[in-house]
């Protein structure tokens, strides 16, 4: 006979059975240790238990400098969750512990949601260690990583690193700290019937390609906002038929400026490992 678990459902239930007993006993879960991103000791009821978390573990720092963060959540209370999986009281707060360690850069799920993403383009945790162009091979799906990193770096870098919260509004360069910071300006512009503004890691150019993003909010998402700018290039070069064109072209086809802006390009892409 044909089993319907599937194998996800059966370590859900595995890994749930490592807390609830705490719960039909009344006691508190806790973490005793943590060896990886995708693995913790819980204790429970005198009985120590190793719960794993779905998802990739995100060690370009190292372990130790995981391990040396993760020390915060060693004694936290840890209860069986829903479909996010268990949760863990931290400061007060509760939260999924894999949604946790998604937002701080520890933890890659198989789906880059909003909050992994955002953890990747910020280079947080883990991600802080890893080649500039790996927020670009991660989001990206047509382009040589080193290609859509090097426009990135010539469109939106902060602090020798492309920064997903950037605006340029009519010449002038804009950095915020967050998505919704970002988000906020942008609202304020279109409200101002304007679209002389260029958004996002790729910074693109709103009057040309705001048809392209779904919201305003979709085109501060760094995979969507690298994937649109893939489609531009790969348009540039049919156009074209030259890369060295579709990359100056993404500026300007004016060779006055797209030509040092392709200088500008190749100096990063030389740059990277």
């Amino acid at each position: 006979m044909t089993s319907f678990w599937s194998p996800t459902v059966i370590k859900q239930l595995v890994s749930a059975a490592a807390l609830c007993l705490a719960s039909s006993v009344g006691l508190a879960a806790t973490i005793e240790a943590v060896v990886s991103p995708n693995a913790i000791v819980v204790r429970a009821d005198g009985q120590a238990r190793v719960h794993t978390l779905e998802g990739k573990p995100v060690l370009y720092c190292g372990l130790d400098a995981f391990l040396g963060w993760s020390a915060r959540l060693l004694g936290a209370q840890i209860v069986p969750g829903g479909q996010a999986g268990p949760v863990v009281t931290l400061d007060g707060k509760d939260i999924p512990i894999a949604a946790l360690l998604v937002r701080e850069g520890w933890l890659r799920p198989a789906m880059l949601d909003d909050a992994a993403q955002e953890a990747l383009a910020e280079r947080r945790g883990g991600w802080k260690c890893a080649p500039k162009t790996e927020p670009f091979a991660q989001m990206g799906s047509r382009i040589d990583p080193k290609i859509t990193a090097g426009i990135a770096m010539n469109e939106s870098s902060y602090r020798g690193r492309p920064w997903p919260w950037t605006l340029n509004v009519a010449g002038r360069g804009m950095f915020f700290s967050s998505r919704e910071e970002a988000y906020a300006a942008v609202k304020r512009l279109l409200a101002s019937d304007r679209c002389d503004f260029d958004v996002g890691l790729m910074q693109v150019n709103w009057c040309y390609h705001g048809k392209r993003f779904a919201s305003p909010w979709e085109a501060l998402a760094p995979a969507t906002n690298i994937r649109v700018a893939e489609d531009i290039l790969a348009e540039n070069l049919q156009r074209s038929g030259s890369p060295m064109k579709a990359v100056a072209w993404y500026h300007s086809a004016n060779p006055e400026r797209g030509g040092p802006y392709f200088s500008r390009f190749m100096k990063h892409v030389a740059q990277f490992q």
